[in-house]
């Protein structure tokens, strides 16, 4: 499904493009405003994990025990929400979302090349989960959906009388919120189960497009953009008592267990955007 969206806004834009009249105008330098729509696709993260602190010292590559000794997160993860308290209950997968926003910016060229730059936000609501199971047996499960997106980008690029092929990368925001919920009713959570928080996070974005004439001063574009958002440690959760000194969770530190779902958020964005050039 994916590639078909991919695939069908490419081909909307390369069949106006080729049908849109040759434009008097013939630089690229100038501000100009746009919107955009499009998909932002989430890949399906079959790898992902939960990792752990017992001692709280900051490292999250401690291994969960029981009292005897053994893994108490053996029945092992998934790359989605879990469906119920063993692996075999299955797990949701990950959610692609829309992708509509504006954008504002700057080009200067001078022939053929063509520099610039340009801050835009979007609206989305792509969604990534990640779970664990445990021996108890229990799940563990955290959610995150992207609401909003924004970018300031450089971007540089060939341009001709009528159409501009360009790179971009630069800074990202997101607007993330994070829910953790579990099956397990003997320890307590910080923050608590089916709490929802919303962070910003931040990274970077890079990509390319191709922008065409439609007439002097408005354009047509097709748009491709890999965000990458650094949200481990908003993602945070702690596993504490009132559970007995030989649960997992409290025997290695009285105070409890960090939990933290592994990997960045990385969203791909597909876009047909419309600008007026001042």
């Amino acid at each position: 499904m994916r590639s078909d969206i991919t695939r069908g806004l490419a081909t909307g834009a390369l069949a106006l493009a080729l049908a849109a009249p040759a434009a008097a105008q013939t630089t690229w330098t100038g501000p100009y405003v746009g919107v955009h729509i499009g998909a932002g696709l989430q890949r399906d993260d079959a790898d992902e994990t939960v990792t752990f602190d017992t001692d709280l010292d900051g490292t999250f590559t401690d291994t969960v025990r029981t009292a005897a000794g053994a893994n108490a997160f053996s029945p092992g993860f998934c790359g989605g929400i879990a469906m119920g308290a063993v692996p075999s209950a299955g797990c949701t997968e990950d959610e692609n979302g829309i992708d509509i926003g504006g954008r504002v910016g700057y080009d200067w060229s001078s022939g053929m090349l063509v520099v610039g730059a340009l801050v835009d936000v979007s609206g989305t609501d792509v969604t990534d989960g990640a779970s664990a199971f445990s021996t108890t047996p229990a799940f563990y499960a955290f959610s995150r959906q992207l609401k909003a997106m924004g970018g300031l980008r450089g971007r540089v690029g060939a341009g001709t009388s009528r159409a501009l092929v360009y790179g971009t990368g630069g800074l990202a925001w997101g607007r993330i919120e994070h829910v953790f919920t579990s099956s397990n009713a003997v320890n307590t959570f910080v923050p608590g189960k089916d709490a929802v928080r919303t962070e910003n996070a931040w990274g970077y974005q890079a990509g390319g497009g191709l922008e065409v004439r439609l007439a002097s001063q408005w354009t047509l574009g097709g748009e491709y953009l890999y965000s990458r958002f650094d949200d481990e440690e908003d993602g945070t959760v702690r596993s504490q008592g009132p559970a007995p000194a030989t649960n997992p969770f409290v025997l290695v530190n009285a105070a409890g267990t960090d939990l933290r779902r592994s990997g960045r958020f990385d969203v791909h964005s597909v876009r047909l955007a419309l600008n007026y050039r001042f």
